[in-house]
């Protein structure tokens, strides 16, 4: 597919909550210019809400989730059960077609472990499986996938939302990678950068002008740059680029 196609867009859980009539008509738009769309959501609100309510530690290093066999499962029920089913019936009522999608189907996730000593059942993507995306971009359908994973021994795994959209951004050479987050994107000296090449991402992860959970979004937005996707953008909105990481980089041949 040709990445001029392809726009992939990951919201996080709160960013469900705000889903407006900008939103949807950019998505409309984009249809309107034979753009194909894919949703990666998150849901960590949500999740630490759920795990504060059964009296459960909310642990995070390094900007991911220590993930122990019952945040494991509060998570799946949390992203299945509660966010994904928001986002797609908000798709569906601004008149889009969503499709609500997991590692479990026809395997579009693969992951494996982290550091399974340190950080549990966490995992990174190794493989996208993106025909079935292919197959639903012919009849205009949005693919909206929750960021777990399952190894080759059926383990579901707790993946990091921004590592899932760079992945399947990757995977489809997308043109373009919204990195949508709670901020317009990235702040230095109090300013909000409008653009960034890929070389000053590390020393911006050095001097600590990124911290947190922008740490991730940093470090999945590099691999995605490297794999092939033309430019990420880190902001609040899809309505403008917010903060745009550009691929000034040599772009890794692919088989």
């Amino acid at each position: 597919m040709e990445n001029n196609d392809v726009i992939v867009v990951k919201m996080g859980g709160i960013a469900s909550d705000n889903l407006d009539k900008a939103f949807f008509s950019q998505l409309k738009q984009w249809q309107a210019e034979n753009k194909k769309i894919v949703i990666v959501h998150g849901g960590g609100h949500y999740i630490s809400k759920m795990m504060t309510l059964m009296n459960l530690k909310v642990e995070v290093k390094e900007g991911l989730r220590i993930t122990s066999k019952k945040t494991l499962e509060i998570t799946r029920m949390v992203l299945l059960g509660q966010v994904q089913p928001l986002i797609t019936t908000s798709l569906q009522r601004a008149g889009l077609q969503p499709v609500g999608l997991n590692a479990g189907c026809n395997q579009l996730i693969q992951g494996d472990f982290i550091n399974r000593k340190k950080l549990g059942y966490v995992g990174e993507v190794t493989q996208i499986s993106n025909a079935l995306l292919e197959t639903l971009f012919h009849t205009d359908q949005i693919p909206v996938i929750a960021p777990l994973g399952i190894t080759p021994q059926g383990q579901w795994l707790n993946i990091n939302a921004d590592e899932v959209a760079c992945q399947v951004a990757a995977s489809l050479q997308a043109k373009k990678l919204f990195l949508l987050t709670d901020v317009p994107g990235i702040k230095k000296d109090d300013v909000w950068l409008d653009e960034v090449c890929f070389e000053q991402l590390e020393q911006f992860v050095t001097q600590k002008i990124v911290t947190g959970g922008m740490v991730p979004k940093i470090t999945s937005a590099k691999k995605a740059l490297v794999a092939g996707v033309q430019s990420v953008c880190i902001n609040n909105t899809i309505t403008n680029s917010g903060t745009t990481i550009l691929a000034k980089v040599p772009v890794l041949a692919t088989n």
